[in-house]
Protein backbone atom coordinates (compact mmCIF):
# COMPACT_ATOMS: atom_id res chain seq x y z
CA UNK A 1 0.00 0.00 0.00
CA UNK A 2 0.84 3.47 -0.74
CA UNK A 3 2.78 6.03 1.82
CA UNK A 4 0.19 8.81 0.42
CA UNK A 5 -3.41 8.37 1.49
CA UNK A 6 -4.65 11.37 -0.89
CA UNK A 7 -3.15 13.24 -3.60
CA UNK A 8 -3.73 16.49 -5.78
CA UNK A 9 -2.05 16.66 -9.08
CA UNK A 10 -2.68 19.77 -11.08
CA UNK A 11 -5.91 20.68 -9.51
CA UNK A 12 -7.41 24.39 -10.26
CA UNK A 13 -10.94 25.10 -8.53
CA UNK A 14 -12.53 28.71 -9.62
CA UNK A 15 -15.84 30.46 -9.07
CA UNK A 16 -17.54 32.90 -10.91
CA UNK A 17 -17.47 36.85 -9.68
CA UNK A 18 -20.98 38.17 -8.57
CA UNK A 19 -19.48 41.31 -10.96
CA UNK A 20 -17.99 39.05 -13.77
CA UNK A 21 -14.88 36.99 -14.45
CA UNK A 22 -13.45 33.96 -12.43
CA UNK A 23 -11.81 34.25 -8.85
CA UNK A 24 -8.97 31.13 -8.88
CA UNK A 25 -9.05 29.35 -5.00
CA UNK A 26 -6.82 26.66 -6.55
CA UNK A 27 -4.42 27.12 -9.59
CA UNK A 28 -2.94 24.29 -10.53
CA UNK A 29 -2.15 22.62 -7.12
CA UNK A 30 -0.13 19.33 -6.22
CA UNK A 31 0.57 17.74 -2.56
CA UNK A 32 0.56 14.69 -1.20
CA UNK A 33 -1.05 14.07 2.44
CA UNK A 34 0.95 11.00 4.10
CA UNK A 35 -0.95 8.19 5.75
CA UNK A 36 -1.60 7.78 9.24
CA UNK A 37 -0.15 11.14 9.52
CA UNK A 38 -1.71 14.41 10.32
CA UNK A 39 -1.69 17.38 7.91
CA UNK A 40 -2.41 20.76 9.06
CA UNK A 41 -4.17 22.95 6.26
CA UNK A 42 -3.69 26.78 6.99
CA UNK A 43 -4.81 29.87 5.38
CA UNK A 44 -6.56 33.54 5.34
CA UNK A 45 -10.19 33.48 5.08
CA UNK A 46 -11.60 32.82 1.79
CA UNK A 47 -8.15 31.15 0.36
CA UNK A 48 -9.55 27.60 -0.36
CA UNK A 49 -9.26 25.20 2.64
CA UNK A 50 -12.67 24.35 3.15
CA UNK A 51 -12.66 23.84 -0.57
CA UNK A 52 -10.15 21.72 -0.54
CA UNK A 53 -12.06 19.34 1.39
CA UNK A 54 -15.19 19.48 -0.19
CA UNK A 55 -13.02 18.40 -3.62
CA UNK A 56 -11.45 15.60 -0.97
CA UNK A 57 -14.92 14.37 -0.48
CA UNK A 58 -16.20 14.53 -3.94
CA UNK A 59 -18.82 17.30 -3.32
CA UNK A 60 -17.21 19.93 -5.66
CA UNK A 61 -15.47 19.09 -8.71
CA UNK A 62 -12.15 20.23 -9.94
CA UNK A 63 -11.65 22.32 -13.22
CA UNK A 64 -8.87 20.75 -13.94
CA UNK A 65 -6.60 18.15 -12.36
CA UNK A 66 -6.45 14.83 -10.44
CA UNK A 67 -7.18 13.38 -7.12
CA UNK A 68 -6.61 10.59 -5.68
CA UNK A 69 -7.57 8.85 -2.64
CA UNK A 70 -5.97 5.38 -1.98
CA UNK A 71 -4.78 6.01 -5.67
CA UNK A 72 -8.41 6.28 -7.10
CA UNK A 73 -9.69 9.17 -8.99
CA UNK A 74 -12.44 10.88 -7.42
CA UNK A 75 -13.05 13.65 -10.06
CA UNK A 76 -16.27 12.78 -11.73
CA UNK A 77 -17.14 9.64 -9.96
CA UNK A 78 -20.78 9.10 -8.81
CA UNK A 79 -23.68 7.17 -7.59
CA UNK A 80 -22.67 3.74 -5.66
CA UNK A 81 -18.85 4.37 -6.07
CA UNK A 82 -18.59 8.04 -4.64
CA UNK A 83 -20.70 6.49 -1.39
CA UNK A 84 -18.09 3.45 -1.38
CA UNK A 85 -15.42 6.34 -1.28
CA UNK A 86 -17.03 8.21 1.36
CA UNK A 87 -17.32 5.46 3.45
CA UNK A 88 -12.98 5.65 4.13
CA UNK A 89 -14.06 9.51 5.94
CA UNK A 90 -15.20 10.49 9.15
CA UNK A 91 -15.83 14.10 8.97
CA UNK A 92 -15.90 16.41 11.84
CA UNK A 93 -17.56 19.58 10.62
CA UNK A 94 -17.47 23.20 12.42
CA UNK A 95 -20.85 23.06 14.83
CA UNK A 96 -20.15 19.45 14.94
CA UNK A 97 -23.68 18.73 12.96
CA UNK A 98 -25.62 17.14 15.88
CA UNK A 99 -29.51 16.23 15.03
CA UNK A 100 -31.12 18.24 17.61
CA UNK A 101 -33.83 15.99 18.06
CA UNK A 102 -31.81 13.00 18.40
CA UNK A 103 -30.29 12.33 21.93
CA UNK A 104 -26.09 11.86 22.38
CA UNK A 105 -26.94 7.65 21.72
CA UNK A 106 -28.75 8.23 18.57
CA UNK A 107 -26.73 10.56 17.12
CA UNK A 108 -23.31 8.21 17.33
CA UNK A 109 -25.34 5.40 16.23
CA UNK A 110 -26.94 6.81 13.20
CA UNK A 111 -24.18 5.88 10.47
CA UNK A 112 -24.59 2.13 12.02
CA UNK A 113 -28.05 2.52 11.27
CA UNK A 114 -27.81 3.80 7.92
CA UNK A 115 -24.84 2.23 6.45
CA UNK A 116 -24.35 -1.48 8.16
CA UNK A 117 -26.96 -4.16 9.02
CA UNK A 118 -25.77 -4.47 12.66
CA UNK A 119 -27.99 -5.65 14.67
CA UNK A 120 -29.33 -3.46 17.66
CA UNK A 121 -27.84 -5.26 20.43
CA UNK A 122 -24.09 -4.69 18.45
CA UNK A 123 -24.79 -1.20 17.66
CA UNK A 124 -25.06 -0.42 21.44
CA UNK A 125 -22.10 -2.59 22.02
CA UNK A 126 -19.77 -0.27 19.65
CA UNK A 127 -21.70 3.01 20.73
CA UNK A 128 -21.21 3.00 24.18
CA UNK A 129 -17.72 1.43 23.48
CA UNK A 130 -16.93 4.73 21.80
CA UNK A 131 -18.76 6.83 24.16
CA UNK A 132 -16.50 5.28 27.06
CA UNK A 133 -13.57 5.81 25.10
CA UNK A 134 -14.44 9.54 24.45
CA UNK A 135 -15.42 9.88 28.54
CA UNK A 136 -19.05 10.54 27.19
CA UNK A 137 -20.63 7.83 29.62
CA UNK A 138 -23.42 9.27 31.34
CA UNK A 139 -24.24 11.49 28.74
CA UNK A 140 -26.14 9.26 26.36
CA UNK A 141 -29.46 10.33 26.68
CA UNK A 142 -28.82 14.28 26.77
CA UNK A 143 -29.68 16.24 23.55
CA UNK A 144 -26.90 18.01 22.16
CA UNK A 145 -28.89 21.41 23.49
CA UNK A 146 -27.68 19.97 26.96
CA UNK A 147 -24.31 19.87 25.89
CA UNK A 148 -21.27 22.41 26.42
CA UNK A 149 -19.56 22.96 23.18
CA UNK A 150 -16.60 20.61 23.88
CA UNK A 151 -18.64 18.03 24.52
CA UNK A 152 -20.76 18.78 21.38
CA UNK A 153 -17.12 18.10 19.34
CA UNK A 154 -16.48 14.76 21.32
CA UNK A 155 -20.19 13.32 20.23
CA UNK A 156 -19.53 14.50 16.66
CA UNK A 157 -16.27 12.93 16.48
CA UNK A 158 -17.55 9.85 18.49
CA UNK A 159 -20.32 9.47 15.37
CA UNK A 160 -17.48 10.00 12.80
CA UNK A 161 -15.21 6.92 13.92
CA UNK A 162 -18.22 4.91 14.43
CA UNK A 163 -17.51 3.00 10.91
CA UNK A 164 -13.88 3.29 11.49
CA UNK A 165 -12.41 5.66 8.81
CA UNK A 166 -9.38 5.30 6.84
CA UNK A 167 -9.36 8.90 6.56
CA UNK A 168 -10.66 11.90 9.31
CA UNK A 169 -11.43 15.60 8.18
CA UNK A 170 -11.56 18.34 10.59
CA UNK A 171 -13.17 21.40 9.40
CA UNK A 172 -12.09 24.52 11.85
CA UNK A 173 -12.87 21.62 14.56
CA UNK A 174 -12.25 23.76 17.88
CA UNK A 175 -14.44 26.89 16.33
CA UNK A 176 -16.07 28.63 19.71
CA UNK A 177 -14.22 26.76 22.39
CA UNK A 178 -12.29 28.64 24.92
CA UNK A 179 -8.93 28.31 25.40
CA UNK A 180 -8.74 25.21 27.78
CA UNK A 181 -11.74 23.54 25.87
CA UNK A 182 -9.64 23.84 22.76
CA UNK A 183 -5.93 22.05 24.78
CA UNK A 184 -8.66 19.37 25.61
CA UNK A 185 -9.96 18.34 22.04
CA UNK A 186 -6.64 18.47 20.48
CA UNK A 187 -5.47 16.32 22.99
CA UNK A 188 -8.64 14.27 22.51
CA UNK A 189 -7.55 14.08 18.42
CA UNK A 190 -4.14 13.13 19.10
CA UNK A 191 -4.92 10.01 21.60
CA UNK A 192 -7.45 8.84 19.13
CA UNK A 193 -5.87 9.09 16.29
CA UNK A 194 -2.47 7.39 17.69
CA UNK A 195 -5.05 4.73 18.87
CA UNK A 196 -7.32 4.01 15.80
CA UNK A 197 -3.77 5.17 12.98
CA UNK A 198 -6.03 7.21 10.66
CA UNK A 199 -5.00 9.67 8.76
CA UNK A 200 -6.18 12.79 9.86
CA UNK A 201 -6.33 16.98 7.47
CA UNK A 202 -7.48 19.29 9.76
CA UNK A 203 -8.50 22.62 8.55
CA UNK A 204 -7.89 25.55 11.05
CA UNK A 205 -7.54 29.29 11.88
CA UNK A 206 -6.38 28.44 15.00
CA UNK A 207 -2.44 28.93 14.57
CA UNK A 208 -0.07 28.49 15.93
CA UNK A 209 -1.98 25.72 18.25
CA UNK A 210 -2.81 23.54 16.17
CA UNK A 211 0.33 23.23 14.46
CA UNK A 212 1.30 20.98 17.80
CA UNK A 213 -0.67 18.11 16.36
CA UNK A 214 0.83 18.55 12.74
CA UNK A 215 3.07 16.15 11.07
CA UNK A 216 2.90 18.71 7.73
CA UNK A 217 1.36 22.11 6.68
CA UNK A 218 0.25 23.23 3.90
CA UNK A 219 -0.47 26.60 3.79
CA UNK A 220 -2.86 27.75 1.28
CA UNK A 221 -2.05 31.85 -0.64
CA UNK A 222 -3.54 32.99 -3.19
CA UNK A 223 -4.61 29.90 -4.96
CA UNK A 224 -1.65 28.34 -4.62
CA UNK A 225 -0.14 25.92 -1.51
CA UNK A 226 3.47 25.94 0.56
CA UNK A 227 4.14 22.66 1.81
CA UNK A 228 6.41 22.19 4.87
CA UNK A 229 7.43 18.99 6.49
CA UNK A 230 7.25 20.27 10.12
CA UNK A 231 5.92 23.81 11.51
CA UNK A 232 8.96 24.96 12.50
CA UNK A 233 10.20 24.60 8.54
CA UNK A 234 7.55 27.29 8.10
CA UNK A 235 10.24 29.83 10.07
CA UNK A 236 12.88 28.91 7.59
CA UNK A 237 10.74 29.90 3.90
CA UNK A 238 12.39 32.94 2.32
CA UNK A 239 9.15 33.66 0.38
CA UNK A 240 7.81 36.91 1.53
CA UNK A 241 4.15 35.70 1.76
CA UNK A 242 5.22 32.97 4.03
CA UNK A 243 7.66 35.64 6.12
CA UNK A 244 4.11 37.31 6.10
CA UNK A 245 2.48 34.59 7.65
CA UNK A 246 4.95 33.78 10.36
CA UNK A 247 4.51 37.38 11.28
CA UNK A 248 1.35 37.55 11.89
CA UNK A 249 0.20 34.29 13.15
CA UNK A 250 3.37 32.96 14.92
CA UNK A 251 5.79 34.96 16.35
CA UNK A 252 9.54 35.24 15.78
CA UNK A 253 10.15 32.02 17.75
CA UNK A 254 8.08 29.17 17.49
CA UNK A 255 8.75 24.94 18.27
CA UNK A 256 5.80 23.05 17.66
CA UNK A 257 7.13 20.31 20.35
CA UNK A 258 7.43 23.04 23.32
CA UNK A 259 4.97 22.41 26.10
CA UNK A 260 3.08 25.41 26.02
CA UNK A 261 1.97 24.89 29.81
CA UNK A 262 0.62 21.53 31.83
CA UNK A 263 -1.46 19.38 29.62
CA UNK A 264 -0.06 20.41 26.35
CA UNK A 265 0.78 17.97 23.17
CA UNK A 266 4.08 16.86 22.52
CA UNK A 267 4.90 14.44 20.06
CA UNK A 268 8.25 12.12 19.59
CA UNK A 269 10.11 12.58 16.12
CA UNK A 270 8.16 9.88 14.89
CA UNK A 271 4.69 11.76 15.37
CA UNK A 272 3.64 9.74 18.37
CA UNK A 273 2.05 11.48 21.61
CA UNK A 274 4.20 11.49 24.58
Amino acid sequence: MSDTAIEFKGVTKSFDKKNGGRQVILDQVDFKIPRGRTTVIAGGSGQGKSVTLKLILGLMQPDEGQILVNGEGVAGIRGLALERLRTRFGVLFQGAALFDSLSVFENVALPLRERTAKREGEIREQVMGTLAELELVGHEDKFPAQLSGGMRKRVGLARALQLKPEIMLFDEPTTGLDPVMTREIYQLFARTQEQLGYTSVIVSHDIPKVFNLADQVIVLNQGQMDVFASPEAIQWSDEPHIRRFVGTTMGDIYQSRMVEGEGSIKKNEQGQQI
